[in-house]
């Protein structure tokens, strides 16, 4: 029924194929869906673009996501279905600098009550979005798909499903509006290893359930990419000695990862 993807943005590709299965009748409203795990290896992609898709579907009212049973179908005409994807892909934003200031102002909290209430679930999908960072890494792709699962998964982790409504857009869009200047900021030396060190140590404070510390280490990464995306706006060069502090406790080989 479904088939592997082939294209760039493998996420849209994932959420056409379930729209069509809709369309046609082979996916009725009430069913369940497959697995991140199944869908990942019938699709030939990875969880992390799988997990993307499903957040965009919920996003746009086709599916219902419930933590530790699964993802199903909701009642949607294909019309509406349609009319708000479109819309959906197609927003774009000029000064990337104000969405990371709404995230800074919602996400550093988020990160502070996904420390006291992640579950296992959420954890593992937390382990799940850092192992793609590394297979990104090393195969040099720009990771934006491990970036943003990342985040919802702290994001869901923190289990306020007013929260979850207000951020799975605001990331979506910010993912959409950052893919071409995150390949920029790609190809400054070292940051792709920077980057997931700073994830990795919010990961660490989630773990430890440490929300004093999950609240610092999420503040000090946004500004982190937003400083840097400043630098790259401007024209100058990102040097990454003034990061060095944040994430000098992460001594976190690049081939480090968790098991699938």
């Amino acid at each position: 029924m479904f088939r592997p993807v082939k294209t760039k943005k493998v996420y849209e590709e994932i959420v056409e194929q379930i729209k069509t299965l809709i369309s046609e009748g082979k996916l009725q409203p009430g069913d369940k869906l497959p697995s991140e795990r199944e869908l990942s290896e019938r699709f030939n992609v990875s969880r992390a673009s799988v997990r993307e898709a499903f957040s965009a579907l919920e996003i746009i009212g086709v599916i219902t996501i419930h933590p530790g049973e699964g993802s199903f179908v909701r009642q949607v005409s294909v019309e509406g279905m349609l009319e708000s994807l479109n819309f959906f892909l197609q927003v774009e934003f000029d000064d990337i600098m104000q969405l990371l200031e709404v995230r800074k102002i919602l996400e550093v909290e988020i990160a502070g009550l996904a420390a006291v209430r992640a579950t296992p679930l959420d954890i593992e999908a937390m382990q799940a979005a850092l192992n793609d960072m590394v297979k990104a890494i090393n195969s040099g792709d720009i990771g934006d798909a491990a970036d943003a699962a990342f985040h919802y998964a702290i994001i869901h982790a923190a289990h306020n499903p007013i929260l979850n409504t207000v951020m799975n857009p605001i990331s979506e869009i910010m993912t959409q509006a950052y893919r071409a200047s995150r390949q920029k900021l790609y190809l400054v030396p070292n940051m792709p290893e920077t980057l997931y060190k700073s994830h990795y140590g919010i990961y660490e404070a989630v773990v430890a359930k440490d929300s004093k510390l999950a609240v610092k280490r999420m503040r000090e990464h946004l500004v982190m990419v937003e400083e840097a995306m400043l630098e790259l706006k401007r024209g100058g060069l990102v040097s990454l000695k003034k990061f060095d502090n944040t994430v000098a406790e992460h001594k976190i080989n690049k081939d480090f990862g968790f098991p699938s």
